[in-house]
């Protein structure tokens, strides 16, 4: 099975739920002097703040929230806290960046252009839809790309986040690629013909809303976006109203009773469920979109915003497997008036 792999952290916010402050100063390593303007958010969320000019910030967050809190600034380490609820503030020590890149080894020819290996990242990255086609990278000069030839695995890292901009969902998206590989099946440079084995990629994103909140087709587009999502899908679970969603499960070629292979039970003192699957499934929605689950564990862990654990050991196969950074919506999607 061909498969992408996108590693992803998770929060939701809702007025309903008791909100938390969390704050912090951020200073050079070395100087101790405070760091201005870097960036803090909730990883995939729309959710962020910046540091002022004495290095100060602060962060609303609900009992909801699942993903690891992000602090990034150019030219030095990103630093991931996952331990906030424990404390009300913090103080963080940033790093410099070891400037490491050998531009000899990243401007030797390996078998493929740089223009055909942007190419390349371009689709696996961005994805196919129709929202995807819609979007672009801004900072490509930032990219660096290095193709073995021996074993036919592109990889890809950046200078900086990357920038996209995703038209048709009206989202500027900031990605922190921490891993990115390609592996082919087959690669003729000359004809320019690819078959992609595989795509596995890790890193942390921020969203930026640019739209027009009263624009009826971007919220007709963003609609579309998580209707048959794996967000969809698993705010669905959570919820035990699969079919009334419009997600029909099959095993083997026949429908089957979902509840028969989804064992679903509460998490004392938690607001995630367990759910138990031993087998792969398929799952038809709106009795069109056709996507397989491939569990790798014997049980995975859900909320009921979408989230769910451990994000590496589910495999998403068809429709579902084919989404990329083009088709995605931030995790407080469709949560923000609740």
């Amino acid at each position: 099975m061909s498969r992408a792999l996108g590693f992803i952290c998770f929060f939701i916010v809702t007025s309903l739920l008791h909100s938390q402050t969390f704050s912090g100063r951020v200073v050079d390593f070395k100087t101790k002097e405070p760091l201005m303007a870097v960036s803090i958010y909730f990883d995939n969320t729309t959710i962020g703040t910046t540091t002022d000019d004495q290095g100060v910030f602060s962060i609303d967050f609900s009992d909801a929230i699942q993903s690891n809190l992000i602090i990034s600034y150019l030219g030095y380490e990103t630093i991931i806290i996952s331990n906030y609820r424990t404390t009300s503030t913090i103080s963080v020590e940033l790093k410099e960046t070891l400037n490491q890149l050998n531009e000899v080894v990243v401007n030797a020819d390996d078998g493929l252009t740089r223009k055909q290996k942007l190419k390349l990242f371009r689709k696996e990255f961005l994805g196919f839809s129709e929202f995807s086609k819609s979007c672009k990278i801004l900072n490509e000069d930032d990219l660096i790309l290095r193709f073995n030839k021996t074993d036919n695995i592109l990889t890809v890292s950046a200078k900086r986040p990357v920038l996209v901009k995703n038209k048709s969902l009206q989202y500027e998206i900031a990605y922190d690629i921490q891993d990115f590989e390609i592996a082919f099946r087959y690669v003729d440079p000359k004809l320019d013909q690819y078959s992609t084995h595989s795509v596995l990629y890790t890193g942390t994103s921020f969203y930026k809303d640019v739209s027009n909140r009263k624009k009826r087709k971007t919220k007709k587009n963003r609609e579309k976006a998580f209707k048959g999502s794996v967000q969809h899908f698993m705010r669905s679970l959570y919820d035990k109203n699969l079919r009334k969603e419009g997600f029909d499960i099959f095993h083997k070629k026949f429908q089957v009773n979902e509840w028969e292979f989804f064992k679903i039970e509460d998490v004392k003192d938690s607001s995630f469920k367990k759910v138990a699957l031993n087998t792969k499934v398929n799952i038809l929605f709106d009795l069109k979109d056709q996507s397989v689950l491939e569990p790798r564990v014997a049980y995975f862990y859900i909320d009921a915003y979408g989230n769910y654990s451990p994000i590496t050991e589910l495999l998403f196969g068809g429709v579902m497997g084919s989404y990329r950074i083009g088709d995605l919506l931030p995790t407080n999607y469709g949560l923000e008036s609740n």
